[in-house]
């Protein structure tokens, strides 16, 4: 590790892709870290205890180039059914890891690490949750420490026995409220909570560990995983991650979402696995995870990377500073420009225009380091004229082009080094304003700029018992108008309400075809029948003073 340069520590020379290099650990007989390709993984919606359903979407997901499978196990009887799930699995000619969704009771960990390859733990399910408490001292502290190393160690053991992975997977709607107390619904409270079980586990000699940092606020997402490495090199670790934005949604919105907060990662060279969380069908996630990862694994060039700016904290969000014109600069929110008439964009195109800015072209082919050499270079020059950064993307595919647009303009946006977007795609003609669409979305995406509903949506698993992916359409059928709202939309206790990442409304499966419906965290009305929820929805945003028609 002492020869391993932090990514995040300013040093000379020029930005190019590097990888940041963790250790390699086996999940089943699939190498994940070191030097191998960035790996996919999915999970199943079915019913666990549905055995032939469950292997036949498995081999569907695996067809389709998923390289884990991840199920959840929700109770004892669904742990041990993994057994069952993964020995037709092998017996139909698939060696393809499986990985166990586990949450709330350590008793259900204990029995799927005698079974899956990897288990998936969350931090915050193995402290005490709920109490009450928003003040602890420091004895308190330790104390529920304790509690964990207590709580933790016969799981360890079980892994070191059947050579199971462990994945500690600390999402921001869900931590403790001892390491609440202490550092907030933060990206630093994420990382903490992840890294205590690392520093547990260490003390017991066990490092088959994969870590992850999950939110539905792409920001929170990046600058946790960022801190996070920042704080396993200063103590002398180096595990591989796993990326994903949790609860990212359905559709061309759920893709951009990801790929913003995935794809900043993996430009910085972050990232050993990876899933694209959408509301729908499994393999569907496949298809743009793919479209990501290949991007990135086809990269070979090795050298260090680093902030923009050494006075600029990479682990929180803040705006490189510049002068304003007009509607530009100093603050103002990121600008959208159109090479043709449009009533969405900001500015068309234009000489005039374009000498009062500073326009940073890149190459589609090439990842935005470019853009990044020739900003610090202006600013190195003293340059304060806000920073417009331009990109033509080739080709019709759009779903490619969302993709890498989202990617690449994300990454500057996270980092707020944009003051606008000038985005051109010259072969897609069936949809002209194609261009400005994805510019807002991006920035959306990138809680830059809203210009519609926030729509969180979890994947369904086999935890839902309602039609998620249908309820999520007709949700956002209604409310996309309401420009500065957040609905989520859960699948089931377990995402919602801690996972619902503050939104302002939150439609939550209750039990078989029903649902809570939530303002804030609290819940409003009950158990209402699946057809009746979403216009009940609308009369909840209503009865609060928030709806406004179309």
């Amino acid at each position: 590790m002492e020869n391993l340069q932090d990514p995040f520590h300013y040093c000379a020379g020029y930005f190019q892709y590097s990888r940041f290099q963790t250790k390699e650990v086996f999940i089943g007989e699939i190498p994940l870290g070191g030097r191998n390709p960035i790996r996919i993984q999915s999970m199943t919606n079915t019913n666990t205890l549905d055995a032939s359903a469950t292997i036949a979407q498995s081999i569907k997901m695996i067809e389709a180039g998923c390289e884990y499978v991840r199920i959840t196990a929700q109770s004892i009887k669904e742990a041990e059914h993994l057994g069952v799930i993964k020995k037709g699995l092998r017996a139909a000619g698939f060696n393809t890891p499986i990985i166990a969704d586990v949450h709330f009771n350590a008793q259900i960990a204990l029995t799927a690490a005698r079974i899956a390859d990897k288990v998936r733990i969350n931090p915050g399910n193995y402290s005490e949750r709920n109490t009450g408490k928003i003040y602890f001292n420091e004895q308190e502290y330790e104390n529920g420490l304790e509690k964990i190393r207590a709580n933790i160690k016969p799981l360890l053991d079980v892994c070191k026995t059947y050579g199971t992975a462990l994945r500690i997977g600390s999402n921001q709607g869900s931590l403790s409220e001892r390491i609440m107390s202490r550092y907030g619904d933060t990206p630093e409270g994420m990382a903490e909570a992840a890294l205590e079980f690392v520093r547990i586990c260490d003390g017991y000699g066990f490092h088959n560990l994969v870590l992850s940092m999950k939110s539905s606020n792409t920001r929170n997402m990046v600058f946790a995983t960022r801190l996070l490495i920042h704080k396993m090199m200063a103590e002398g670790y180096n595990y591989p991650l796993h990326l994903g934005v949790t609860e990212a949604g359905s559709g061309e919105d759920g893709r951009i979402k990801s790929a913003v907060g995935i794809g900043a990662l993996l430009t910085d060279g972050i990232g050993d696995t990876i899933r694209v969380s959408l509301t729908e069908s499994p393999e569907k996630e496949l298809i743009p995870a793919k479209k990501l990862v290949e991007r990135f694994n086809k990269i070979k060039e090795k050298s260090p990377i680093r902030p923009i700016d050494s006075s600029k904290n990479p682990f929180l969000y803040g705006r490189l500073e510049s002068d304003s014109y007009e509607k530009m600069g100093n603050e103002q929110i990121p600008v959208v420009i159109s090479n043709r008439e449009n009533m969405r964009a900001d500015y068309i195109a234009e000489k005039e225009l374009f000498s009062h800015v500073e326009v940073v072209s890149g190459d589609e082919k090439k990842l935005i380091h470019f853009e990044r050499n020739i900003l610090e270079a202006l600013l190195i020059q003293g340059n304060r004229r806000p920073k417009i950064f331009r990109r033509v993307y080739s080709g019709v595919d759009k779903e490619a082009i969302q993709l890498k647009a989202a990617t690449d303009f994300g990454a500057l946006l996270i980092d707020g080094l944009c003051d606008g977007m000038f985005l051109e795609t010259p072969d897609i003609n069936d949809h002209p304003d194609f261009p400005v669409d994805l510019s807002f979305s991006i920035l959306q995406a990138a809680r830059s700029r809203f210009s519609k509903a926030e729509i969180i949506s979890c994947p369904s698993c086999g935890r839902t018992q309602y039609d998620i992916v249908s309820t999520v359409e007709r949700v956002r059928t209604k409310v996309a108008h309401l420009t500065g709202i957040t609905i989520a939309v859960m699948g089931c206790i377990v995402n919602g309400p801690g996972e619902m990442a503050g939104a302002d409304y939150g439609y939550i499966g209750s039990g078989k075809g029903t649902a809570t419906l939530f303002k804030g965290k609290m819940a409003i009305k009950k158990h209402i029948p699946q057809e009746e929820a979403v216009e009940a929805l609308v009369e909840l945003i209503k009865e609060n003073g928030d709806w406004k028609e179309k």
